[in-house]
């Protein structure tokens, strides 16, 4: 395997401070210099940029940069049902983030629409007013010390009503 030079990454170890940029990785450069900063701050920052009620419906979920054939695209996930919320504040979303970025970061709003996975899958219990297991009301039942089977008792209501 042949070593490369011309790398800017030093190898060996140097006495005093070095440039943050000497100390990154090649591949994380790459990424930054395809300014790939702007989806982390984006991340970072989407409370404050789209508000606390587009919050709750809406996360980004990719950022593609401008280049000759397009222009820079923000991905939005948006929860079903929600989509003409977003459509009407597109403008005001794309007005903050460039002012939060101080230029033109976005041109373009791209809406992919997704189910909420916590109505999906919501799990139905069938025994809500008996919430032990029959082997552990046998097992309580077996206890002797009335105080401790009493606080089983006691501990098994307070979990039925969480």
């Amino acid at each position: 395997m042949s070593f490369k030079n011309n790398i800017k990454q030093r190898n060996r170890s140097f006495q005093g401070l070095r440039s943050f940029k000497d100390t990154l990785p090649t591949n994380i450069k790459k990424i930054i210099k395809k300014k790939g900063h702007i989806f982390s701050e984006t991340l970072n920052n989407w409370k404050y940029i789209v508000g606390s009620e587009i919050f709750q419906i809406c996360y980004p979920k990719s950022f593609k940069n401008s280049n000759k054939f397009g222009v820079s695209t923000l991905n939005v996930m948006v929860k079903r049902g929600n989509e003409v919320d977003l459509e009407y504040s597109k403008k005001k979303i794309m007005d903050k983030m460039n002012s939060f970025f101080g230029y033109t970061v976005v041109e373009k709003l791209k809406f992919i629409s997704f189910d909420d996975a916590q109505t999906k899958f919501k799990k139905i219990d069938k025994n809500e007013n008996d919430v032990t297991n029959s082997k552990y009301t046998d097992k309580i039942n077996n206890i002797k010390n009335d105080k401790v089977k009493e606080s089983l008792l006691e501990l098994t209501k307070l979990f039925k009503q969480r």
